[in-house]
């Protein structure tokens, strides 16, 4: 991909090109916004966006009506600027949902310039380092500028975006149809009518350790030898490396861990390694000799469950995980965990994985 040029791209400000707004919610009758659990539908047609940084801040999907049009962009208020999407369709809004609605250019705006925008916007709110402790809020993104091309007359030169967007796309679309007719593996949808709920701290499962809650601006990184995890999806939840501390036994690898809020509330990973946690993250420490692939098929259930029914910043999983947090799993024919179904299944899941991996090598 050739360098673009943008010495002679002008800066916009972005008080000046959007209007940024709270998204529409959906309200209980308390004026509380509406729990995952009453606004998520398994049949669910319409999407929610949501405080999340991955799957366009899609969430789950809803049969309630659509609250807010599309041709916006989106971010979380509460989060990092990872959570920076252009909404091509119409969606349900969200609590913490920004909306960034044309201010000028209103007949200017197609779905390509907005995304050759999106672009620019979210590449220069990630330079700035915005993060849980440093939120990315409205105010904070008034203040921002964009550099775009330009005419001679100085406004932005939408061609340009037009052309520059749709000549992606072609690229792409032939990427993937290259890679589609190599991972042409039929998607099958699993019948889990006869599968049971099971707490975590049910007889064959975990114990519920509450983690180390360490802070990680206070560690040191001389002599990084402990993994540290911490509230995030990528890399394990494994954020940095960090020294061994006296008197605080890391956890062993192999336990598991949970992010119980946040806006990656659920996620839930095997550890390869010794580690610590921070704040808000607990272990799971299997009570028996679990394989890898059936704690990896756990991990998937206890995420779903979690980004299902519980809710970032509203209903986290803090004052449910230890009560009545449940999720589901197979079961055989006297109601235990089949711990052969799930290791099958997960062997399966690699071995379509890798077959899928070396057809992408050839490519």
């Amino acid at each position: 991909m050739n360098k673009i040029n943008i010495s002679k791209w002008k800066e916009f400000q972005i008080d000046e090109l959007f209007d940024i707004h709270p998204t529409k919610h959906y309200n209980d009758d308390n004026g509380k916004a509406l729990s995952n659990n009453k606004l998520f539908d398994e049949d669910g047609k319409n999407p929610v966006i949501v405080n999340s940084s991955y799957n366009n801040g899609i969430g789950g999907y809803s049969n309630k009506d659509c609250n807010e049009q599309g041709g916006i962009i989106t971010f979380s208020d509460t989060t990092t600027s990872d959570a920076v999407f252009y909404q091509e369709n119409d969606f349900i809004g969200y609590s913490h949902v920004q909306g960034m609605y044309p201010k000028i250019y209103k007949d200017k705006w197609t779905d390509n310039s907005m995304r050759f925008f999106l672009v620019a916007f979210k590449s220069r709110a990630n330079s700035l380092g915005y993060n849980y402790v440093n939120k990315f809020t409205r105010e904070l993104a008034y203040k921002m500028s964009v550099a775009l091309p330009v005419l001679n007359d100085g406004t932005p030169d939408w061609n340009f975006m037009e052309d520059y967007i749709q000549n992606m796309n072609k690229v792409a679309n032939k990427k993937l149809s290259a890679y589609q007719s190599l991972l042409d593996i039929p998607f099958q949808k699993i019948d889990i009518t006869n599968w049971k709920k099971f707490h975590l701290y049910d007889n064959d499962l975990f114990k519920i350790d509450m983690g180390t809650k360490l802070d990680k601006v206070k560690m040191t990184e001389k002599n990084p030898k402990i993994n540290f995890v911490g509230r995030a999806n990528a890399n394990n939840g494994i954020t940095t490396c960090v020294d061994y501390i006296d008197g605080i036994k890391p956890y062993d690898a192999g336990c598991m861990t949970i992010s119980l809020g946040g806006e990656y509330l659920g996620s839930c990973f095997v550890q390869p390694k010794d580690f610590y946690t921070s704040q808000n993250v607990i272990v799971l420490i299997p009570k028996n000799d679990m394989s890898f692939n059936v704690k990896q098929f756990i991990a998937t259930m206890i995420f779903k469950e979690s980004r299902t029914h519980y809710k970032a910043f509203i209903d986290e999983l803090n004052k449910h995980i230890k009560t009545d947090f449940s999720f589901y799993l197979p079961v055989d024919c006297n109601g235990n965990p089949d711990w052969e179904y799930m290791e099958n299944f997960m062997n399966n899941i690699s071995s379509e994985t890798k077959q899928s991996l070396d057809r992408l090598s050839s490519i």
